[in-house]
């Protein structure tokens, strides 16, 4: 199973397979067609509440990713964290992101999850 993490605002690669968006908000100006973003499953980005306590610097990355597994453990994102596997298990997977420090991010704990 082939799941990495990029930034959206990267080109594209041959090597990307599927290009998964898991950002809430559409990327700050970036037109979708040269985003070539093939799936955007909302219901597995981090809760406006999470993001924000995390942007504004009151806790770890380690306490985030803890409290961001947890609504990952709900119904609607099982179901989609489930198709994301059967895509990666079919081939290569992108988790694209907005974040300048992806490896900081929610897409870094989401690629673990996956992996």
């Amino acid at each position: 199973m082939s799941v990495r993490v990029r930034r959206v605002y990267d080109p594209p690669e041959p090597e990307d397979g599927v290009r998964v968006l898991v950002d809430r908000l559409w990327p700050r100006g970036l037109a979708k067609d040269a985003a070539r973003v093939d799936e955007w499953p909302k219901g597995l980005t981090p809760s406006d509440e999470l993001r924000r306590w995390y942007h504004a610097g009151d806790g770890s990355h380690e306490e985030f990713a803890r409290r961001y597994e947890a609504e990952l453990a709900g119904p609607e994102a099982e179901e989609l964290l489930l198709h994301v596997r059967e895509l990666a298990a079919s081939g290569p997977v992108t988790l694209l992101t907005a974040v300048k420090d992806p490896e900081h991010g929610h897409a870094a704990v989401l690629a673990r999850l996956l992996g």
